[in-house]
């Protein structure tokens, strides 16, 4: 997966990635067009089907909801990178089939707007903008196929 960045910072919380307002409607279409409001009011008239969304630390953390990632997948990001995750969002992320890294250092070089690329069978995230290349460990074939089948469950 190729796209380009959008940077945030420390501990946003799910009430940022999709505010507790419109949680009256819950399908993705409409989660997705409020994703990242109260924090980045033109995120959804810039992020593009692929783009990357990357974050420092404890992305993801306050509720439990599975609406924060849904609100991002349907966004159009392709994964979210970020030095580390909040676990209850991490294991909703992978359920619903979002793909998500944890990589400190391609989080903190990351700048908005950078182009990067992903490898999640290779756990290789490449920034081309800067030249730089990181390693991860890929994930389990098992997680891969959740991811690749679009989440957990069957839709």
């Amino acid at each position: 997966m190729k796209g380009f960045v959008h940077k945030y910072k420390d501990n946003v919380n799910t009430d940022e990635i999709i505010p507790a307002r419109y949680l009256n409607d819950s399908s993705p279409e409409a989660l997705a067009s409020h994703c990242m409001e109260d924090i980045d009011k033109a995120f959804v008239n810039k992020v593009k089907l692929g783009d990357i969304m990357v974050a420092e630390k404890n992305f993801g953390c306050g509720s439990s909801r599975e609406h924060a990632p849904i609100a991002i997948k349907a966004s159009g990001v392709s994964c979210v990178i970020a030095c580390d995750f909040a676990r209850i969002f991490f294991r909703n992320a992978i359920n619903i089939g979002l793909p998500i890294l944890e990589c400190e250092a391609a989080a903190t070089d990351a700048e908005a707007g950078d182009e990067m690329e992903v490898d999640l069978a290779s756990g290789i995230i490449k920034n081309l903008t800067k030249g730089k290349e990181y390693s991860v460990p890929p994930f389990p074939p098992e997680i891969r196929a959740i991811i690749a089948r679009g989440g957990l469950l069957k839709k």
